[in-house]
């Protein structure tokens, strides 16, 4: 005659190194069961092994299970309890699914392949539903990526903004030169001491220099020199960075 106590003992000690913080032994009145016998529960949650550590499962269910006195030749006493997000259906569904699972183990161990069936069946279940607010997201988050508006800078319209440019400073150096300097050749062009202290100058409301200030050194107006054409680059690339 088989010993059936022993085997349910070594299935328990089993069941507590695999499983070890899931598995623990409840009260027979909090089971759910129609039995004073021990009692005892798993807890299951889909993709344990892959989910990060700061996510919480969106569902989390417990298998409650207690041997029968002449278990594993007869099937144990099952019940599947929500711990978080499962509906009333779906529990029922999966209840069934054990059922008919165990009737198909008898005369062996059962509880752990039971265990095994019930975690691959809520992985598949609900992995799905993770794969699917997981692209919402993704796609609220491409709707909220804000795509730039404005004419792309290519060869054409560079060369059109680069001649309006080379217009509108020459105009801003015909109205900045006085005629003397306009007509002048280069050699002989007015120092800015000169202009400043010319009847132009005084038009303009500018008081006269004191001799011996800081402004007493003469500088050429020169609008051809090295450094304006760096101003040029830079406006340059200032431009095409707005662009």
């Amino acid at each position: 005659m088989p010993d059936y106590a022993q085997e349910q003992e070594m299935e328990i000690e089993a069941l507590e190194a695999i499983l070890m913080e899931d598995f623990k032994e409840i009260d027979c009145s909090e089971s759910g069961l129609s039995t004073t016998n021990r009692c005892f529960q798993i807890t299951l949650s889909p993709q344990d092994d892959d989910i990060e550590e700061s996510k919480v499962n969106p569902v989390q269910l417990a298998i409650i299970f207690s041997h029968t006195e002449k278990y594993p030749d007869e099937p144990p006493l099952l019940n599947v309890r929500s711990l978080r997000g499962m509906h009333g259906e779906d529990l029922n569904g999966l209840r069934q699914k054990l059922e008919q699972e165990a009737s198909e183990n008898l005369g062996m161990a059962m509880v752990y392949t039971l265990v095994t069936s019930a975690k691959e069946w809520l992985t598949d279940k609900f992995s799905s539903l993770d794969e699917a607010e997981d692209a919402e997201e993704e796609d609220a988050e491409k709707d909220e990526i804000i795509v730039p508006h404005g004419e792309p800078v290519t060869i054409e319209t560079f060369l059109a903004w680069r001649e309006k440019f080379e217009a509108e400073i020459a105009l801003e150096r015909a109205k900045l030169m006085p005629e003397s300097a306009l007509s002048a050749s280069k050699e002989k062009k007015l120092t800015g001491r000169q202009w400043f202290e010319s009847g132009r100058a005084a038009a303009k409301g500018a008081g006269p220099v004191a001799e011996g200030s800081e402004d007493e050194d003469e500088e050429d107006i020169d609008f051809d020199d090295e450094d304006f054409e760096d101003d040029e680059e830079d406006m340059l690339e200032h431009y095409l960075a707005k662009e």
